[in-house]
């Protein structure tokens, strides 16, 4: 029977444990629905993995599991008294509740905005003038996917976002371009913003981030080999030639529909990907007409893009990739029928991000473990076994926050610099020699581990009725989400032990006490640095 704990210990344990979160009214209906989609999911799979007589890996455990939806849906790795949660609950279907309790909870808005405005401002890095606009970008579509909103919908108020009225002059329209809404900081102007509203640059991110086109590849020059054209790119980009702050508009004229070619004498109108032009009626806004197109359940590409972006999310590497240039020759889907069946399922469900997420989490290529059990599973994509993905900054930097139960925003943006440089493709999340010695010397693993500022060691340390594995297993569950196995333990009480050892010098209770502490603090800063916690496992 474990022993009792003291009560500032509990507090801080559970301080983190997610809130009970009400079901939505369709939540039956969409686990129901999720479900099928899944057993879709596990069919194409099995298939595959039997035509290439292929050896899946089996299942992973509960904490392995845990850690990795935990990375995906809150951005986070899960708190000590989540993982006791879910460790100890016995029902057969637990990992489906924990998923959509997830995507009920607050961290799934914040940490989806991130990855979705990664997306679309990917070059919203530390020191570039883009990053100003990063912010009010990602606090609107966190407000978005907070509200369930569907994808279609986010993509239509996105792309018809219109510029605030600010007055006339000159000072006005700088404003509108390189500053902010006024409103409550949440806009999706900002991506007007940071595209500098210029044409050009709001087709490549529409078309390479919506729709999973390199049309911008075009716009320069026509590629002998390439489907894009020339004149197709500004003919796309025609959508956007209305677009300016609102006090260069002149609301009694029709919106601009066409664009002149640089340094060529060409004009072209809009017109879609398929090469048909809109029906446009007086004041018709191009991007509204654009958008429409875009999300219609027909659309050849967006439904196709929009899931085959979401599975590269969860494994690292999608059922087309790169997950921006799925259309072409030599970039075939490696499972085509399953992607036409997730494209087909979403748009049904009128493109629901949560609906999805939860169909892939639920399917057994998931919930593979990462362990390489035989030589058939090293094809990546043949979703084998799970991919090992190491974290985003935000990831890590949240995660050892969490782990540490220390909050310190200021320190945030210095960590997250040290990372700018970083790949978008999940695999590559590699953690470099200097950064990973920014983690392990910096402030943020010091004051982590500092026996007068971490508050999970000083209420592991408080509880006197803790006994010194009880205190191990908790820093294991609080840095890597699972219980060391017999040797872990045993490494770490003979390190202890050994921290206490003087010689023939005698201690005094005191000078044991901490040395004690000590070794404690070095076991957490040894875990916080091990490879076992930059990845997802």
């Amino acid at each position: 029977m474990p022993k009792p704990r003291s009560w500032i210990a509990w507090a801080i344990l559970l301080a983190s444990a997610a809130p009970a979160v009400a079901a939505p009214p369709d939540a039956d209906k969409r686990r129901a629905d999720a479900l099928a989609l899944a057993a879709k999911i596990d069919g194409h799979l099995d298939k595959a993995w039997a035509d290439n007589k292929i050896v899946p890996a089996p299942k992973t455990d509960d904490a392995a599991f845990l850690r990795r939806v935990y990375l995906h849906l809150a951005g986070r790795i899960p708190s000590v008294a989540e993982v006791q949660k879910f460790l100890d609950d016995k029902s057969a279907d637990k990992r489906v509740k924990v998923v959509e309790e997830l995507l009920q909870g607050n961290r799934y808005p914040l940490h989806l905005a991130n990855v979705w405005r990664a997306v679309l401002l990917p070059e919203a890095v530390a020191g570039s003038e883009a990053r100003g606009f990063a912010g009010p970008l990602e606090a609107w579509l966190r407000s978005r996917l907070a509200a369930d909103v569907g994808w279609d919908k986010i993509v239509r108020e996105l792309l018809t976002a219109a510029p605030p009225n600010r007055g006339g002059g000159p000072d006005g329209f700088l404003l509108d371009i390189y500053g902010f809404d006024p409103g409550d900081g949440s806009t999706p102007l900002s991506l007007y913003q940071a595209k500098q509203f210029k044409p050009e640059n709001l087709a490549e991110v529409t078309t390479r981030a919506l729709l999973g086109v390199r049309l911008g590849c075009a716009q320069c020059h026509n590629h002998p080999t390439a489907q894009w054209k020339k004149e197709q790119f500004w003919e796309f980009a025609a959508f956007f030639a209305g677009v300016a702050p609102r006090q260069q508009q002149q609301p009694d004229k029709p919106r601009t529909r066409t664009l002149k070619i640089p340094n060529t004498d060409t004009v072209v109108g809009a017109k879609f990907l398929d090469g048909k032009a809109p029906e446009f009626k007086d004041k018709d806004d191009p991007r509204a007409l654009l958008a429409e197109w875009i999300t219609r359940k027909d659309n050849p590409y967006f439904a196709r893009a929009t899931v085959n972006r979401v599975w590269a999310y969860l494994f690292g590497v999608g059922l087309v990739d790169p997950v921006d240039e799925m259309v072409g020759a030599g970039n075939a889907p490696s499972h085509p029928e399953l992607l036409d069946d997730l494209a087909k399922d979403f748009a049904e469900h009128d493109f629901d991000l949560r609906y999805l997420i939860l169909a892939i989490t639920s399917s057994k290529a998931y919930q593979l473990s990462s362990a390489r059990t035989d030589p058939s599973q090293d094809t990546p994509r043949q979703f084998a076994r799970a991919p090992l993905l190491g974290m985003t900054p935000e990831q890590l930097f949240d995660s050892v926050a969490e782990a540490t139960r220390t909050q310190d925003r200021g320190a945030r943006e210095g960590f997250l610099s040290k990372f700018s440089n970083l790949s978008d493709r999940p695999t590559e999340h590699q953690t470099s020699i200097i950064q990973a010695l920014a983690l392990m010397n910096g402030r943020l693993t010091a004051d982590a581990t500092s026996l007068e500022r971490s508050q999970l060691l000083a209420a592991i340390l408080d509880s006197p009725f803790m006994d010194t594995p009880q205190r191990v297993e908790t820093l294991y569950l609080a840095a890597l989400s699972r219980k060391p196995n017999g040797k872990e333990m045993e490494r770490a009480k003979k390190f202890i032990d050994e921290s206490l050892a003087s010689g023939d010098k005698q201690l005094s209770l005191e000078e044991k006490e901490n040395r004690y502490k000590h070794a404690l603090a070095d076991v957490f800063w040894a875990l916080l640095n091990s490879g076992e916690f930059f990845f997802n496992q």
